[in-house]
């Protein structure tokens, strides 16, 4: 609808009186005064939420779309050797849908979620929960203008009810430098992640070659079936009907031409076999099933050359998918189940992302014919390799990011940037760690550690403020009200939902047995919660740590050597830099600092009712062995430049398909009317680019609070 970007700036625009001076959170290692009354509050509330928009590093983000909050997440996987070296935990977040546009409403922070989530993720989507996705866009079809109107006014209510930074225990800046707004992803190609190989390269896309290979079938492959043919061939291959075989006349019969057809459909349609048949003088092509469903998911073996490594791997760049999205889009067009793709760590939607993928025996010439099909896609740099790639493999990602219309002087944008260059961040968990609903998910795994799973059911099913579709506000008053699973189950048109998944086995398993219901959650679902609460306590104990020690390391502090923590000696501590001090996760297979940090974790965890000296669960997958975790990072490649512009739609700086196209780089004007900070910048595996650009704005992060001074702009 055309008016509708015009009332998204407009509602932005009023609700610029709610925005908290930046040298309001410019004091560092101080936690930040309370906010100024309405009538005071300065400032461009556009600015700030779009400054909220960031995206992180293994980057998760929340996006502020449309009035609606979605939670996204970019690479959340820690190397899976460094990983059980340095044992640094992987967690992972759920993630939320929007929609593809170009140009979008300023959207929020988007803050990075650890990869480290990741190494509990065991693949891709599965058909489960891709099936689960397409209920729920089925679900979703409202018209426009109510859609509209009712997210707005959920998306205000959510911010009533949302978690703040102080919340979550971020409370420390470690740099003395003023702080400024800017828009992050005013537009998503203003973001720009790509992925840094286990051999320390930047995967970049600059090769659409196809490698030759005598052994490929020729192009006609791709044209010499016709599209009711490839229908029936497809009904067939995923078994959408009762036959058995689909045949096809050959009409030009030549032992080419048959040869050509039964190529394609081994390619095209991977499980299904072919043979040639007479029948009443006419040669037919017959497709059928070799080996039942498994052949489906299993690639046919002697299909394949021996002296061909098993593996396609290619750079894959896209524009605002994830890399969920991406892999079952790319199984759909190819016909293939998505577990035969492997990757190193998932990238974020609301970005452009370039990152490297394995598939198993597809062939490059494949592949590349995608880049005539699919838009916002690119594939290249084809090789064959005899390995899959493996969560985690990856060193980092490299970030490229554009900050519009920012209001800090060239002066407070050098300090800023030579401060993050120079110090780094405060390694904290990102706000989307923690949920966006009026129930933090580290409350439900603090529920599950103390073993009280009534509270459990409870802190996941009751009624809750915030904003949510309207069948599972519905669902969650019928569970109010008559503590009836299957009745309750029966208001939520999407099962697989965590709310759908927990009544499916309270109906199964009876209210007695919680604990076997809750176990028909997915396992990484499960997890989320344990971790949240780990990553909830991490993140206040850093803060109390840098408010009580600052930044420097002292006696006491611990320090990683190999796999190892160890604490740092009085006639050590001059060897050491605060960028050196890890903070644990609490769990059994750690040690706690050897100075009063150690009494605030015991204290923290005795208020909620847990034994720091016994992290185990009568339930193994809840026993925490915990983790450690490096409390300031600083980033690696940073450089920066302010440049002008007029125009807020033109991208200011190439993409690797730009670059392939032979695009030349933007020119800018000495002067213009709007000026914008472009960042780069690598970081590791398991930190959260949104909190890096926090440093940098010195903004909190959170909606929350720069929404609680006027939360009526939206109704």
């Amino acid at each position: 609808m055309p008016g509708r970007p015009r009332r998204w700036l407009f509602r932005v625009a009023l609700a610029a009186a709610a925005l908290l001076r930046p040298e309001q959170l410019a004091r560092p290692l101080a936690a930040r005064p309370a906010p100024r009354p309405p009538s005071q509050a300065p400032g461009s509330l556009k600015c700030f939420l779009g400054a909220l928009k960031m995206e992180m590093t293994e980057v998760t983000g929340v996006s502020l779309k449309r009035g609606s909050l979605a939670v996204e997440d970019n690479d959340r996987v820690a190397p899976a050797e460094e990983a059980k070296r340095q044992k640094i935990s992987d967690h992972c977040l759920t993630k939320s849908k929007d929609e593809l546009e170009r140009v979008s409403p300023p959207s929020a922070v988007n803050v990075p979620e650890p990869p480290e989530a990741v190494s509990a993720r065991e693949g891709t989507k599965n058909s489960d929960e891709q099936l689960e996705e397409e209920e729920e866009e089925e679900e979703d079809g409202l018209s426009e203008e109510g859609e509209e109107e009712e997210e707005a006014e959920s998306f205000a209510d959510m911010m009533k009810h949302g978690l703040t930074e102080l919340d979550v225990g971020i409370t420390k800046f470690v740099s003395s430098h003023q702080g400024f707004s800017g828009i992050l992803k005013e537009r998503y190609s203003d973001f720009v992640v790509h992925e840094i190989g286990k051999d320390g390269q930047i995967s970049q896309l600059n090769d659409l070659s196809v490698p030759v290979d005598e052994e490929d079938p020729s192009e006609d492959i791709f044209t010499v079936l016709t599209a009711e043919e490839k229908q029936r061939l497809e009904e067939l291959q995923l078994f959408k009907n009762k036959e058995t075989s689909v045949a096809i006349e050959v009409v030009e019969d030549t032992k080419e031409k048959r040869t050509v057809i039964h190529q394609a459909i081994k390619s095209l349609f991977p499980g299904l076999e072919t043979k040639t048949e007479d029948r009443e003088g006419k040669k037919y092509i017959v497709a059928y099933h070799a080996a039942g469903k498994k052949a489906l998911a299993n690639p046919r073996k002697h299909s394949w050359p021996k002296s061909r490594g098993s593996y396609c791997h290619f750079v894959l760049y896209k524009e605002n998918k994830d890399t969920m999205d991406a892999i079952n889009v790319l199984s759909k067009y190819l016909r293939v189940k998505p577990n035969i793709f492997s990757y190193m760590g998932t990238k974020d939607k609301r970005a452009i992302t370039v990152q490297e993928i394995a598939v198993l025996k597809i062939t490059a010439q494949r592949l590349a014919h995608l880049n005539k099909c699919l838009m916002n896609f690119k594939l290249g740099n084809f090789s064959y390799q005899k390995n899959p790639l493996k969560l985690g493999e990856l060193q980092g990602n490299h970030f490229t990011v554009v900050l519009r219309n920012i209001t800090g002087t060239d002066e407070q944008v050098e300090q800023a940037m030579n401060s993050l260059k120079e110090i780094g961040f405060i390694n904290y968990y990102g706000m989307q760690r923690f949920g966006t609903t009026a129930v933090p998910t580290y409350q439900v795994g603090r529920a599950i550690l103390q073993n009280s799973w009534n509270e459990v059911m409870d802190l996941i099913l009751k009624p809750r403020s915030g904003a949510e579709k309207g069948y599972l506000v519905k669902c969650r008053e019928e569970w109010a009200k008559t503590k009836d699973p299957a009745a309750a189950l029966r208001k939520l048109p999407v099962k697989r939902c965590v709310e759908g998944q927990l009544l499916r086995g309270l109906s199964k398993y009876g209210m007695k047995n919680i604990v076997s219901a809750f176990g028909i959650i997915p396992r990484n679902n499960r997890l989320m919660y344990i971790h949240s609460y780990q990553s909830y306590v991490w993140n206040n104990m850093v803060s109390k740590r840098i408010e009580d020690y600052g930044l420097r390391p002292v006696p006491g502090d611990l320090v990683l050597k190999g796999a190892t923590a160890t604490y740092i000696d009085e006639e050590d501590v001059d060897n050491y830099s605060i960028h050196d001090v890890v903070m644990p996760l609490p769990g059994f297979d750690v040690i706690y600092p050897k100075h009063k940090i150690s009494e605030a974790y015991r204290e923290m965890l005795t208020a909620d009712n847990l034994d720091i000296d016994n992290m185990r669960h009568k339930i193994r997958d809840y026993s925490l062995s915990g983790a450690y975790r490096k409390i300031i990072i600083r980033p690696q490649n940073v450089s920066w430049e302010v440049v002008a512009y007029d125009d807020p739609k033109i991208p200011l700086f190439n993409t690797d398909v730009d670059n392939l196209e032979g695009k030349p780089p933007p020119v800018f004007a000495s002067e213009g009317k709007y000026r914008a900070l472009k960042m780069d910048f690598s970081l590791p595996p398991s930190t959260y680019a949104t909190m890096a650009i926090r440093e940098v704005l010195k903004m909190d992060t959170s909606i929350k609070k720069q929404t609680q001074l006027n939360t009526t702009w939206l109704r």
